[in-house]
């Protein structure tokens, strides 16, 4: 590539290519070892005599910034390390928005630290060992001789159209949502599918009205967008829709398995809160993140499914079923808020990923994202019975457990008068990671717990981990 340097005018020009040259070394902007452009492609590109690039070079090398291998090239010399730049001018600059100074630095399920501990109970994650990843690239070849053979262009704001037929059909047979191909918008994972209905309803000072506990994601994109967050109490049931304020605007919910704690919403629930959106004209933004994996009990209706008016907007995601660094989701909202859903998603980045797209289509059209659903529906039942083996036999007497009947994670209570960042802690120093489920709460008062996340770490390390974790609280007062 072209090294960019800029000769001003025609006197010493040799002086202004050495200093350039020598400030990029020392700058860093040259890395140690990388090839520079030969002197006489370098004095093609300034418009300048290849002798006065070849002085300039012997000069660099002769001080010891370059190197010179015959028959290679001329390199930064490896010697070279970056020196630390002058203070730069104080100036005034715009800033960020206020909102963004406020927010959070790092969004919650975050694992701490760069390495992460041998027994790792996080939430959110999926194990890649039991992904197919030879079906995967078969899927991935397809797609790349599709992008081959089609032409350099812009692609609809909506996604792909084998996507969006793959998806529609995938829901009506396994979550009983009827749509057609057109009404699917595939987005970059459910957060940016919650952040685009929000930006097409909320108004700054609008109401949004979400679960506590809840998923701290979706309460800061609402936040960020200027909204004011109503923090609803969830029961045995799910959300208490009479605890629902009568201006919200959006009302954020996990219906099938309540984040954090698991409680799928009642049939009762589900209509009460229907009938509710109905009277106030609200949007029911239905978060569906990890229905597939139910073991207990029959399937519970969707909200979207059981909409008859028009104000559900259903959210899917494929990072709790392939994983999260797909970054692929979904949202079919309302008929009347299609097109502006589809026009602030072309202006936030136009489109996804269409070569991952067309891979993940073929993927679920061929039949293999059904039987990768069944092995994983498997493999987590046995993770799920493992991890309730141990908090319901010897950790009982530090923990209650919230067994779900779905999901791939679970959330246990800590006994009276536990120290709870004194428990994680001590977890930590025996490279068990734990997390607290405090920082989910935004109205009410936390109430000590723990999630446990069996989505990433296997049955044996579940055995072997919850053992550690038994003996390290073994004789412990977990007292204040």
């Amino acid at each position: 590539m072209d090294v960019h340097l800029t000769i001003h005018g025609r006197q010493g020009l040799a002086g202004q290519l050495y200093r350039q040259l020598r400030a990029g070394i020392v700058d860093g902007r040259l890395a140690p070892g990388e090839r520079l452009p030969s002197t006489r492609d370098l004095a093609t590109q300034l418009g300048i005599s290849r002798k006065t690039t070849l002085d300039v070079f012997e000069r660099l090398i002769a001080e010891g910034y370059l190197r010179s291998r015959a028959g290679d090239g001329t390199f930064v010399a490896h010697e070279m390390t970056r020196l630390a730049p002058a203070p730069a001018p104080v100036s005034p600059s715009p800033g960020s928005g206020s909102i963004w100074e406020t927010l959070p630095d790092a969004l919650p399920m975050t694992a701490p630290g760069a390495a992460a501990p041998a027994f790792d109970f996080v939430g959110g994650v999926t194990d890649k060992a039991l992904f197919p990843f030879d079906k995967w690239r078969s899927c991935v070849s397809h797609a790349l001789r599709v992008q081959a053979r089609g032409r350099g262009t812009y692609r609809d704001p909506a996604g792909e159209q084998e996507l969006r037929l793959a998806v529609s059909r995938y829901l009506a047979f396994s979550r009983a949502v009827v749509s057609n191909w057109q009404d699917v918008i595939v987005t970059q994972g459910a957060q940016q599918a919650i952040d685009l209905m929000a930006r097409v309803v909320i108004r700054p000072g609008d109401v949004v009205a979400v679960e506590d506990p809840g998923y701290p994601p979706a309460r800061i994109a609402f936040s960020a967008l200027g909204a004011q967050v109503a923090h609803v109490p969830v029961d045995a049931e799910g959300l208490v829709v009479d605890a629902l304020p009568d201006n919200a605007r959006i009302v954020y919910v996990t219906p099938s398995h309540q984040f954090p704690l698991g409680m799928a919403m009642s049939m009762e629930r589900r209509v009460a809160l229907l009938e509710w959106a109905q009277r106030r004209g609200a949007l029911l933004l239905e978060d569906d993140y990890d229905g597939e994996f139910r073991f207990m009990g029959r399937p519970m209706e969707s909200l979207k499914s059981l909409d008859k008016t028009g104000v559900v907007a259903y959210v899917g995601t494929f990072s709790k079923t392939i994983f999260p660094e797909l970054r692929i989701g979904y949202v079919i909202p309302p008929a009347p808020l299609a097109t502006a859903v589809c026009r602030a998603k072309q202006v936030g980045d136009w489109h996804s990923c269409t070569m991952t797209q067309t891979a993940l289509a073929k993927f679920m059209l061929d039949g293999y994202f059904g039987k990768h659903l069944r092995r994983m529906h498997k493999e987590y039942a046995a993770r799920r019975t493992a991890l309730l083996a141990h908090l319901d036999g010897p950790l009982s007497q530090w923990f209650t457990a919230l067994a779900p009947a779905a999901g791939i994670h679970l959330v246990a209570r800590l006994k009276t008068e536990q120290d709870e960042q004194a428990l994680i802690a001590r977890a930590a120093a025996a490279s068990i990671g734990l997390y607290s489920i405090s920082g989910m709460y935004g109205g009410q008062r936390p109430t000590p717990g723990i999630l446990f996340g069996y989505g990433g770490i296997g049955v044996a390390d579940i055995h072997a981990g919850m053992e550690k974790l038994a003996g390290a609280m073994g004789g412990h007062h977990w007292l204040p």
